[in-house]
């Protein structure tokens, strides 16, 4: 189920259950008229407001990331905030519906009284929304170790795939007597490239730089085996350096364009790697490339044999939710883009709020 509508059914579901109880137990004890029933049903709708605005806070300054003794402080501050505005707005209720005894109402031991009770409806509401962020990140993040296992093993066989070391370590071979210090480079390259994966660990995410470097070596392997068919182009803007992005998810995506792409054109083509930031924090990454997706193909013929788009996806989509996107299309029928945004903050699979 969608998370924002569990997140919804529950709120209406839980204070509609508060509502319900109250009308209940107060048309036993001393009857109820139509005005107190809907003097109930608003102060539940209040309630059910105001823990929203309090859910809101705490996703949009990320409470959940602090240390536990400032997160202890601000909860017990909002709590207590939303306490005292639940008192005046349970005196205004009383107000707007006739029902409001000033003899009783404004007795100092009832206001007491009504924050305290407030103040617990509130703690336990905050603990109940705690509990289920902590083991709904509990979920994805064994959700999340299974993906990315299943990609470090996929992205190592791409890496020390037969075919690939064959075509390497043959243009290399053949650089030995040509280029000996342009051989030493390429073998440099390959090296830094199996450390590289094989030095991943288990990083959510890496920065930019450390995976452009990687791409880099990448393309001067493939643009020693394709010569003067393979042109590379990178416009990386200053600010794609303060990002950080899952590991080998731009490799993936290039190494896609070279096998699907510029493998398939007789005259080769270009490789063109662009990165910027958005206007709201964003990272937006694009690899364009010579060649044309079939839209007619099927998606498992699209990617058979190919480097895990579809993973690429369900990374994002683990790690970032619904603030990352990913799109590959055509432009024209000479190119093929694939974009991808990602959030600037932190990715919410470690603080994923509801």
């Amino acid at each position: 189920m969608n998370r924002v509508r569990l997140y919804w059914i529950l709120q209406i579901l839980g204070w509609g259950s508060f509502a319900f109880v109250n009308i209940f137990f107060a048309s036993l004890s001393r009857g109820i008229s139509a005005v107190q029933l809907w003097a109930f049903v608003v102060l539940a709708a209040f309630y059910l407001l105001s823990t929203h605005s309090l859910r809101h806070v705490v996703k949009s300054y990320g409470w959940f990331r602090l240390g536990i003794f400032r997160l202890l402080i601000q909860t017990i501050l909002a709590l207590l905030a939303l306490a005292v505005a639940n008192v005046l707005a349970q005196i205004l209720i009383n107000l707007a519906f006739g029902t409001l005894k000033p003899e009783e109402d404004f007795r100092s031991l009832v206001i007491t009284v009504n924050l305290f009770v407030s103040f617990l409806y509130y703690a336990f509401w905050f603990l109940l929304y705690f509990l289920f962020h902590f083991l709904d990140n509990y979920n994805s993040s064994l959700r999340y170790e299974a993906k990315i296992n299943e990609i470090r093993l996929n992205h190592l066989k791409s890496q020390l795939n037969p075919h690939f070391i064959f075509n390497a370590l043959n243009s290399v071979r053949a650089l030995v007597d040509e280029d000996p210090d342009k051989a030493k480079s390429a073998i440099t390259r390959i090296s830094n490239m199996l450390r590289f994966s094989l030095m991943m660990d288990k990083k959510q995410v890496i920065d930019f730089a450390d995976e452009l470097a990687t791409v880099k070596d990448y393309l001067e392997l493939e643009s020693i085996r394709f010569e003067e068919r393979l042109e590379v182009v990178y416009q990386i803007e200053e600010e794609s350096f303060s990002y950080k992005i899952p590991p080998m998810m731009l490799q993936t995506i290039v190494e896609n364009a070279i096998k699907h792409g510029i493998s398939n054109l007789v005259k080769g083509g270009l490789i063109e790697i662009k990165c910027r930031e958005g206007l709201e924090n964003e990272l937006y990454i694009q690899v364009k490339n010579s060649g044309f997706l079939n839209p007619n193909a099927s998606k498992s013929k699209r990617e058979e044999g190919g480097h895990g788009l579809e993973n690429t996806r369900q990374r994002l989509r683990l790690l970032y939710g619904d603030q990352a996107s990913f799109r590959i299309f055509n432009s024209g029928s000479q190119f093929v883009i694939t974009e991808i945004k990602i959030p600037k903050q932190r990715v919410t699979l470690e603080y994923q709020t509801q």
